[in-house]
């Protein structure tokens, strides 16, 4: 096992160096107000250049620097975490390629190649998400591959929207070409695609079902990685959606995303599930907050939410590893006296999720929701923005419980401890970014301080909702605890809200097969139906039956050539 173990921490000190001078150079850019582009051309061909382009601007460099820092602590963490596994080789070096495909998607001002990176994140994904080689994982994966397909169609379609203006080089067209129809049609075309990789109502199922994956894959997807690539996106496009008008239905999309996954927290059980709801939601609110045009303010929050929600991965891993691999939050309880230092964490990344005072979330959120009060939103963008953050201090409060509060649901035999090391250091080095990586990070990113001046009932709005939330979470817990449970009574809507809406349902027994059996039926009459009939073969029966008389005429038979001139004469004859 020793070499596998040398295989994590050289990987851990490369990821983490790389990660250090990434940022440090984005902190140099941003000061400085700094953009390169470096072009290196790959191929030259007669006049034909193939050349590959990269942005580095403040936004990029610090993305990668983020990213880098959270994968270097998930491999570490990875060392113990998977330490039974035979394959961690492999396993190692997917993450690495799923970080590099991540990398190349952030650094990418071309169409081409953002799409490598974007099917790159999509097929890694898939090998992550069925590592567990089982049916579930299988289900999972195809799921999340075919979701993801489809944004994967509406970003080829954009690239051959592009071609009308010589150049896939979108940075130069995002703020000349809005009033333009392909601009419309590549602002729609971009916004499915992100809305599918950021798992945005109707495609949010397969974000749940990915948690098939290892611990330490959904610590990394769900915090900088495969779901936050549609919001980048957005972010890299958002003068072009502001200016054909799209912005309107995208902020309703991310509100109704932030209160259907808010709503489903509350009544899941599955505890990576739950954790993967609230990533869910924190999508709609960086979704709904970029369609107003604060592109600074989701890309900050961007980067906050990804320090807690890794962290909140890396403690519930712990939990699961240590529970002999239990994920339903009903058989926990006071884990805060078996595992007080992964209860610290986790309950510092939880109050860093529901925004409290001074925590990495709590900058990014609460200027979201101040900025969101200053803004003229209807009072249904209002309802989902501060209903849905009452909803997240409630589903976290509901959590908090049943793993930390509640009586013990533990065998009563076990050998819980928090000996792990490894893993124990990769979620400390996270703790620290969790707490002071917000305040440090605004500070860049917005060196005058925003004043924001609103009435006082407004201004304390945000923080009296989390605490209304989280009093009413703990209280609903108490009293649903026992078997009279109010859910019992409100079945229909516990299985309505519980089941996100009935979305994982139509996903997989309603539209996939429909359009699964669509396409095979038109592969059979159409691909290989009349295409074969007019195409392929039917250009060798033409051929074939054509060469058979053209042997017979080479044969030089005197009957052919008597039967070829009573025919042609027989036709002159007609004619006349």
């Amino acid at each position: 096992m020793n070499w596998r173990s040398n295989i994590c921490k050289i990987s851990f000190f490369i990821l983490i160096s790389f990660s250090l001078s990434f940022f440090f150079t984005g902190i140099y850019f941003c000061v400085f107000n700094m953009c390169y582009f470096i072009e290196w051309e790959v191929l030259m061909l007669n006049s034909s250049n193939v050349v590959m382009t990269f942005l580095f601007d403040w936004m990029s460099l610090m993305f990668m620097g983020l990213v880098l820092f959270i994968s270097s602590m998930v491999i570490f963490y990875s060392n113990d975490y998977m330490e039974g596994d035979v394959f961690i080789v492999r396993f190692i070096l997917l993450v690495i390629m799923f970080v590099m495909s991540m990398m190349l998607l952030i650094i990418s001002p071309n169409m081409i190649s953002i799409l490598l990176g974007w099917d790159g994140l999509g097929l890694i994904s898939y090998l992550l998400v069925i590592y567990y080689q089982n049916f579930k994982s299988y289900s999972a994966g195809m799921l999340t591959v075919l979701s993801n397909r489809l944004g994967d169609v509406a970003f080829l379609v954009s690239i051959s929207w592009m071609l009308n203006f010589g150049s896939w080089n979108y940075i130069f067209y995002v703020d000349l070409f809005s009033e333009l129809l392909e601009a419309k049609m590549i602002a729609f075309l971009m916004m499915v695609a992100a809305m599918t990789k950021s798992a945005q109502i109707p495609f949010s199922s397969w974000l749940p079902a990915a948690m098939a994956a290892p611990t330490p894959v959904s610590s990394l997807v769900h915090s900088s990685t495969l779901v936050t690539a549609g919001v980048y996106l957005m972010i890299r496009f958002n003068a072009l959606i502001m200016n054909t008008g799209f912005s309107s239905y995208l902020l309703l999309i991310g509100g109704m995303t932030m209160f259907m996954s808010g709503l489903g927290a509350n009544f899941e059980f599955d505890l990576k599930k739950i954790i993967a709801l609230s990533t869910l939601s924190q999508l709609g609110l960086m979704m709904s907050i970029l369609s107003m045009g604060y592109y600074n303010l989701a890309f900050f929050h961007l980067l906050t939410h990804a320090l807690f929600k890794a962290l909140l991965f890396m403690c519930a891993g712990v939990m699961i590893h240590n529970l002999m691999d239990c994920q339903d939050i009903r058989g926990m309880g006071s884990l805060i006296n078996y595992l007080p230092l992964t209860s610290a964490c986790f309950c510092v990344s939880n109050l860093a999720l529901c925004g409290m005072p001074f925590l990495a979330g709590f900058y990014s959120k609460d200027l979201i929701l101040e900025v969101s009060c200053f803004s003229s939103v209807n009072l249904l963008s209002f309802f989902f923005f501060f209903f849905s953050t009452g909803l997240t201090a409630c589903y976290t409060a509901r959590l908090i419980y049943f793993t930390m509060i509640s009586p013990v649901n533990l065998p009563s035999s076990n050998s819980i401890s928090d000996e792990s090391w490894n893993m124990l250091k990769g979620m400390l080095g996270m703790v620290f970014m969790g707490v002071f990586g917000g305040s440090m990070i605004s500070w860049i990113i917005f060196p005058t301080p925003y004043m924001i001046c609103l009435p006082f009932f407004l201004k304390t709005l945000a923080l009296s909702v989390t605490l209304v939330g989280a009093l009413m979470g703990y209280t609903l817990t108490l009293i649903s605890y026992n078997e009279n449970s109010l859910t019992m009574n409100w079945l229909l809507l516990t299985f309505f809200a519980g089941s996100m809406w009935f979305m994982p349902y139509i996903s997989t027994r309603g539209v996939s097969p429909t359009f699964l059996n669509l396409g095979s039926g038109l592969i059979k009459s159409f691909d290989q139906g009349w295409c074969e009939f007019f195409g392929g073969q039917g250009l060798f029966r033409f051929f074939r039956q054509n060469s058979v008389m053209i042997q017979l005429f080479q044969l030089n038979l005197v009957k052919i050539y008597l039967l070829s001139f009573l025919i042609f004469l027989l036709i002159i004859l007609i004619l006349l």
